[in-house]
């Protein structure tokens, strides 16, 4: 189902953050280094460091022809892929990024991360359109529903803040979790949201109304990273326990685990982040080891 294809070396310090490319078949990873890079899916291999970075970067996300990079600085640069130079540069954040997000009906960006603040940005200009504090700590991560018209908050005390995206109103508290929430996403088929954290536990909340449906043990550790497939009911967790699970996302049944603890092939340190390929062929994995590993996916 799930099987070891290529492990890609280059990165010389822990790698945050992964993301694929909107018009390639290549991805782009980052972290404690001084670039982002670009890998080629069709090649398995390094294409080029595509822009240098002045501090770590802990978010990457694609929206059309731009890469917006995340730092542990505050700032957001903006890089357009085509004309390969930098757009734009975000500057609001005074701690680290997090994670940063586009609501594309609105033609909007969001960022939150260490300060606890959520700042919205236009699409258009990249001006700073406004912002609001969350919390008093940190944010690790952003999930927006079906239709973009929520956006789910995960927040360093445990509680998973839901915001309607028109104005930013604060819908509802989600308290389930005794440690931060790491990792939020919603289903593809908008029934439900999940949440990991750092009592490594998965949590299912049933939509529309956010009734807590499923608690998962699922890791020995803080579970980082939950990714969908793009197509097919099965979903991916990776964790500071060094493992990946596979699960089906209709009914929470455990299909695979890979860890050198189970002797399969796998991260020798803390997983940090995990991305699908664009046609769904491939999970991708990277973490504090310096790798990126490549599983091909064939249900």
């Amino acid at each position: 189902m799930i099987t070891h294809l290529h492990t890609l070396s280059g990165h010389q310090n822990p790698i945050y953050a992964l993301a694929n490319s909107n018009k390639t078949n290549a991805f782009f990873s980052a972290g404690n280094d001084k670039g982002v890079v670009e890998w080629s899916l069709d090649t398995m291999s390094f294409v080029k460091v595509i822009l240098p970075v002045q501090s770590s970067v802990y978010a990457l996300h694609t929206h059309n022809d731009l890469l917006f990079v995340a730092q542990r600085s505050g700032m957001i640069l903006v890089y357009d892929l085509s004309e390969q130079k930098i757009k734009a540069t975000l500057s609001y954040h005074q701690k680290g990024v997090f994670d940063i997000k586009t609501i594309a009906y609105k033609n909007e960006i969001i960022s939150t991360g260490e300060d606890g603040n959520i700042a919205v940005w236009s699409l258009t200009d990249f001006t700073l359109l406004y912002h609001f504090p969350v919390i008093q700590n940190t944010v690790r991560t952003i999930a927006l529903s079906k239709d973009d018209k929520e956006v789910a908050l995960g927040c360093k005390d445990g509680i998973i803040r839901i915001y309607n995206s028109e104005d930013y109103e604060l819908i509802r508290e989600l308290q389930g979790h005794k440690f931060a929430v790491t990792a939020v996403q919603y289903s593809p088929d908008g029934t439900y949201l999940i949440s990991g954290s750092r009592d490594a536990q998965l949590k299912v909340w049933n939509l529309p109304d956010y009734r807590l449906k499923e608690n998962i043990p699922a890791h020995m550790f803080s579970v980082y990273s939950v990714v969908f497939h793009p197509t097919l009911p099965y979903f991916a967790t990776c964790s500071q326990d060094k493992s990946i699970k596979l699960w089906d996302s209709e009914n929470f049944k455990l299909y695979k685990i890979l860890s050198l603890e189970k002797n399969t092939p796998g991260h020798f340190h803390s997983i940090n982040k995990m991305i699908w390929s664009s046609d769904g062929k491939y999970l991708i994995s990277t973490g504090d080891d310096r790798q990126v590993m490549i599983w091909e996916f064939t249900p």
